[in-house]
């Protein structure tokens, strides 16, 4: 018996995810960008990073043509804002917002308001997986704010990261453990 989706929605769902908006350009320089909670770390030589974008996602042809894109991690204050716009499928989910060309990948757009940090990245490898595609991107430049806090999403819901756990100090785990 295969899997359905809503099992599937139920067990990832459950568990609270960062939560990121992924910026490119199109082929005529416009900004477009995604809302996306399926990222993670990939390797730290060289830096990489992987996010998971659905083949349906009408900013995937973008990434794809460009080989250039931006996750910003959203911060709570003003970062739910951001992840409402940026999950619709308006064609101009930039109206209003703050952005700036990247420094170090300068064709990608850069969130100024509402993130935590983002890291500017050129695509160096994408695979096709289910109704997905993971992209790998090298890190070229990451720039962070220490002071905010992330914003997290679990069923349905966005909430901030309890800024009392996140004081303790953190532990580390060893490689490969």
């Amino acid at each position: 018996m295969a899997l359905g989706p809503e099992a599937f929605r139920d067990f990832f769902g459950s568990v609270p995810a960062a939560v990121a908006v992924v910026t490119t350009a199109g082929p005529d320089g416009r900004p477009l960008g995604f809302t996306c909670t399926a990222f993670s770390a990939v390797s730290l030589d060289p830096p990489q990073l992987l996010v998971c974008v659905d083949e349906g996602s009408r900013t995937l042809p973008a990434v794809l043509g460009a080989e250039t894109f931006a996750l910003h991690l959203l911060d709570a204050e003003g970062g739910e804002e951001l992840a409402r716009t940026f999950a619709g499928r308006s064609d101009r989910k930039f109206d209003g917002v703050a952005w700036r060309r990247g420094e170090s990948v300068p064709a990608c757009p850069v969130l100024l308001d509402g993130v935590l940090g983002h890291a500017e990245c050129t695509l160096e490898r994408s695979l096709v997986a289910g109704d997905h595609r993971l992209l790998i991107g090298r890190m070229e430049r990451v720039l962070l704010r220490e002071e905010a806090r992330p914003l997290l999403y679990r069923r349905g819901a966005f909430a901030a990261w309890d800024s009392l756990s996140a004081a303790a100090a953190p532990a580390r785990l060893a490689a490969g453990t």
